[in-house]
């Protein structure tokens, strides 16, 4: 352990490794970035076997440095399965679950809830998570919406996760936008204006997201909504009944949403419109925050 620790302390890659992307960065030994890259080798463009090369191909690009994974890199569609770590779960319970995939590249663990009738899980957000925690940009008792492909909501107890719930909404507009009958409606960009704002109050309040969605072509066939306006009401209906879904945690917190801007702001505004304060995170300073507090503990 003591060998492996004076190497890391030299310095070290993290990647954040996701389905369909990869971010990696390196480390120098007083914990700052210094070099990254980001491409779209995400974990299912990898084939059979072809993550050694895929690991090669990383340090070939920020140097010969020990390697601190996470994210679908763990799944049992990437390189090595780490188990999952069940909540409640903190950077301490993590870093004591790491994998080992070799002497040199160790994989951080998801998290899983069991609970309340269901079950879920997560790979990739619990660093982001934690580390929002450890780096004080969050408090150690929390509400947090993480939107993405699959938007997590997460309650934060004593600085761990304490539960957390899962919503599908940018998969689901991702299907719709491609596979549905309302597919050439909702090929124009989606803007936090009043069209949005209006369809997620009116999801927020109201649970009838199925036949609002049809009415978004019903709405433009008869001259009552603009062609250009469909795909931000869509997003409205989808992303506010995301936000009614996670505040149904008896909170009155203030909520901190953590991602990429282009998402966090449309979620502020939809749970404005839920009268509910809201403060926007960026996720990647929050990896880089939680990946450094469990490489402290390696």
């Amino acid at each position: 352990m003591g060998g492996k620790s004076m190497r890391w302390a030299d310095g070290f890659i993290a990647v954040d490794w996701g389905t369909t992307n990869r971010r990696a960065y390196l480390i120098d030994s007083s914990g700052k970035r210094t070099q990254e890259f980001e491409d779209s080798k995400g974990v299912l463009s990898i084939p059979d076997g072809g993550f050694p090369a895929a690991i090669a191909e990383v340090r070939d690009k920020l140097g010969d440095k020990p390697l601190l994974l996470a994210g679908m890199i763990g799944s049992n569609r990437g390189w090595k399965e780490a188990p999952y770590v069940a909540c409640p779960a903190g950077i301490g319970e993590l870093a004591q679950k790491l994998v080992w995939a070799g002497e040199r590249e160790a994989i951080v663990p998801g998290v899983s809830y069991l609970g309340d009738g269901r079950a879920d899980v997560m790979r990739g957000e619990e660093v982001q998570l934690l580390g929002a925690v450890a780096s004080s940009l969050v408090e150690s008792d929390a509400l947090v919406c993480h939107p993405g492909t699959h938007n997590k909501w997460t309650v934060l107890h004593n600085a761990r996760i304490q539960s957390f719930r899962t919503v599908m909404t940018g998969e689901l507009f991702s299907l719709l936008k491609e596979h549905s009958i309302l597919a050439d409606l909702l090929q124009g960009k989606v803007d936090d204006n009043d069209v949005f704002r209006g369809a997620a109050h009116h999801a927020i309040f109201h649970e009838s997201l199925p036949a609002g969605l049809f009415s978004i072509r019903a709405a433009v066939l008869l001259g009552q909504m603009k062609r250009e306006d469909a795909a931000s009401f869509a997003s409205g209906l989808l992303i506010g009944t995301d936000v009614r879904i996670g505040l149904a945690v008896p909170t009155a917190a203030q909520v901190m949403v953590m991602g990429r801007p282009e998402l966090t702001g449309l979620y502020v505004a939809a749970l404005n419109e839920a009268k509910r304060e809201a403060v926007e995170l960026d996720g990647e300073q929050c990896f880089l925050a939680g990946i450094l507090e469990i490489a402290k503990r390696i």
